[in-house]
């Protein structure tokens, strides 16, 4: 069975529908400690080194295991958004991102031992509507704290398809995870059926 590297309920939700059994077993590892020396590196090489860290924490108690790793990251304005610590932090990121484009970037890695066996990051373009004050209070009435776990304060699988316009990009890109890039490779990896 291959073993998730996340607590995140819509990765165990994406692995699920696509048949593929497996264990979560959320990676213990400080990201912000990795993030410190990945500053010279684009959105996309930090979504996909975290995913590989990730992994790779989980594989080293687990030998012989294939691990997922998996990792997003949020740039909108030419800043850096991570995961809200509060309420107040979620409502300041929604009025940021409001009328503005969101970069989502969602990456996955596929570990076994020491060794990265597939690693890929993806990228959507989120356009995000423009957002009354009244709004985004009922939404985190609404939302919160689910959302808190959410780097984009937003489930598009639930009330937060509202904030959007319009999405560029990969729907499972959307959901944290370039599902079929990891479908391809684990069938490339003999994991699944051709």
């Amino acid at each position: 069975m291959i073993l998730l590297a996340s607590k995140s309920a819509s990765r165990r939700a994406m692995l699920d529908v696509a048949g593929i059994a497996h264990e979560a077993i959320p990676a213990s590892l400080d990201e912000r400690v990795l993030e410190a020396g990945l500053v010279e590196c684009a959105p996309g090489e930090i979504a996909e080194a975290l995913s590989v860290a990730k992994a790779q924490a989980v594989a080293s108690t687990h030998p012989g295991r294939l691990v997922i790793g998996s990792d997003s990251l949020v740039m909108c304005g030419g800043r850096r958004f991570d995961k809200p610590e509060s309420r107040a932090r979620a409502a300041e990121h929604l009025h940021f991102f409001s009328g503005k484009v969101m970069e989502l970037h969602s990456a996955a890695a596929l570990v076994r031992d020491d060794t990265c066996e597939w690693s890929e990051a993806s990228l959507a373009r989120l356009h995000v509507r423009e957002l009354s004050d009244g709004f985004i209070e009922r939404y985190l009435d609404a939302e919160w704290p689910k959302v808190s776990h959410c780097v984009g304060v937003f489930r598009i699988e639930g009330l937060g398809v509202q904030l959007f316009d319009a999405i560029e990009g990969d729907h499972f890109t959307v959901l944290g995870m370039p599902l079929l890039g990891v479908l391809t490779a684990l069938r490339e990896l003999g994991e699944l059926e051709s």
